[in-house]
């Protein structure tokens, strides 16, 4: 019996037909999404679901999907997606996190042009019957220098665009190499570089807990004067509230915006400002990305319910049945490794190396790389997942290299992963035990056996005595319930490591405190998918 799939939201006929060629039963109703209880009664029928922004797969949706194999966003967000229920059920969740980029690459160019010639203004003023030329002096992009945060997908298209234009750009990327750099064309910064020194400033980034107003009260009044802000990646990467001011005290000449911290926007500290250009989140409002976006989708679904074969998917690796049902913890070690270091390292990422020892050489190691790279990017990226992260890395000039390995200790088998950077390189490793689950094995060299948990803390320090007590101490006063602690040291007296196992995350209360004793080099708080 042919796969039935259900289309709940507006696909285009285009995509529709994919389908239908491929062999796929579908069923193609566009306004399905917008009524629960009626999707709820009919979820059960299908194997697949195509959806855009409408439907929300909710946990009570999922849970009536007695059949549903895979759900298709067409679009990268799927904020609409309960994923940890789709999980549980075996539902693949898989996006198309690459339709919109062209769309929304031009979206910031034009953006950034109507707010250099205050186009809006000009328009509406026209339109009412004044003629206000000397009114509208606008500034020319050309010999200007254009800050872009952010130098992935979309932002190296802006980067091309601009450089086409005959603009100076400089981008801040914390995973963008200097060979990289050079081969888009663009000045590789620090961000208080950028900040200074651009006259335009575009952000390409996804809000983390790193983006989250990386334009800062703090960091617009270090911007130079005059400079002109646009965003078209997401709300919450800007202080609304302090650029509004910066605005109307005449610091920041003008801004350009598709995006907010609350939407739908209905009201912000942005709105009725001069020179302030407003669009409702238009990065992907082309009728060429909306169609791109519904035929990966389609060929995305066709190809995982008729072959087997997995695509940008979220929540699955790339991997056979098979091969899944050995190496799922292997894949959940190399992705923990993978965020370890990525929580570990804020220098620029020049290379990524990865040993494979034993048992674990002989698995798919192309999953195993990717669930690692994923793992890295997921510190400055959550949205990234094993399909998008080799690909993003590539983007940034990061090399990836692997090697294999027969098995040289006690262990049956483990993984050690090092990132270069250009000023060190960072180590760790693992293993899977024969129960099952995840352990540390070793880091920087020194060798250690560490449970993996949700919420954990990496501590450096001189070998000396002490130490124990002082982390016991300070912890307990703060409320904070050690699970497991694990110490390693190179040798007595050298540099010692702990990594503990909380019950919940470390406050910022006891990381001062304990930075405030001067006996520890570094502490770091780390959270894991667990």
């Amino acid at each position: 019996m042919a796969p039935k799939v259900l289309i709940s939201d507006k696909l285009s006929d285009a995509a529709v037909q994919i389908f239908k060629d491929r062999g796929i039963d579908v069923d193609f109703q566009p306004d399905l999404g917008k009524d629960k209880d009626k999707l709820l009664e009919v979820i059960g029928n299908y194997d697949g679901l195509a959806i855009r922004s409408a439907t929300k797969a909710t946990e009570k949706i999922i849970a009536a999907a007695t059949n549903l194999k895979v759900i298709g966003r067409a679009g990268i967000g799927v904020d609409n997606v309960d994923i940890p229920a789709a999980s549980k059920k075996g539902i693949i969740v898989m996006n198309t996190p690459f339709g919109n980029s062209i769309t929304t690459a031009e979206h910031a160019i034009s953006l950034m042009m109507a707010v250099a010639r205050q186009i809006p203004e000009a328009n509406a003023s026209t339109h009412a019957g004044k003629w206000e030329k000397s009114r509208f002096m606008g500034v020319e992009l050309t010999g200007k220098t254009l800050g872009v945060i952010g130098a992935g997908n979309i932002g190296s298209i802006v980067i091309d665009r601009a450089l086409g234009l005959r603009m100076k750009v400089v981008a801040y990327d914390p995973f963008l190499s200097e060979d990289r750099a050079t081969e888009i064309g663009v000045e590789k910064v620090e961000l208080d570089d950028l900040l200074v020194r651009a006259d335009f400033i575009t952000m390409h980034v996804p809000l983390t807990e790193q983006t989250k107003n990386i334009l800062s009260r703090e960091n617009i009044a270090k911007l130079k004067k005059g400079v002109r802000i646009i965003n078209c990646a997401r709300g919450g990467l800007v202080d609304e509230e302090a650029l509004a001011d910066a605005l109307k005290a005449g610091h920041v000449a003008g801004a350009a915006f598709d995006v907010f911290a609350v939407e739908p926007a209905t009201d912000s500290p942005l709105f009725n400002l001069p020179n302030v250009v407003v669009t409702p989140h238009l990065g992907a409002a082309t009728t060429e990305a909306q169609e791109n976006v519904a035929l990966q989708v389609a060929e995305q679904m066709s190809d995982y319910l008729l072959t087997g074969a997995v695509t940008n998917a979220l929540n699955m690796p790339s991997v056979t049945a098979e091969e899944a049902k050995i190496m799922g913890p292997w894949i959940a070690l190399s992705g923990h490794l993978g965020n370890f270091i990525g929580q570990m390292t804020d220098d620029p990422i020049v290379a990524i190396n990865i040993l494979f020892d034993g048992e674990a050489s002989e698995m798919n190691l192309k999953a195993l790389t990717a669930s690692t790279v994923a793992g890295i990017m997921k510190a400055t990226n959550p949205d990234v997942n094993m399909v998008s992260a080799p690909v993003m890395a590539k983007e940034r000039g990061v090399k990836i290299s692997t090697t294999k390995q027969d098995q040289s200790g006690t262990f049956d088998g483990y993984i050690k992963v090092t990132v270069v950077t250009q000023s060190r390189e960072r180590s760790i490793a693992g293993t899977v035990f024969s129960d099952g689950k995840p352990r540390f094995i070793q880091i920087k060299g020194i060798n250690i056996d560490a449970e993996i948990g949700a919420h954990m803390a990496y501590t450096t320090n001189n070998d000396t005595p002490g130490i124990i007590g002082l982390l016991g101490t300070i912890l307990g006063n703060n409320d904070v319930n050690i699970a497991n602690f694990t110490l390693g040291r190179a040798e007595a007296k050298a540099e010692a490591i702990a990594l503990l196992y909380l019950d919940e995350p470390l406050p910022e209360a006891a990381i001062s405190e304990l930075k405030a004793t001067g006996k520890f080099k570094q502490v770091k708080p780390l959270r894991f998918d667990i």
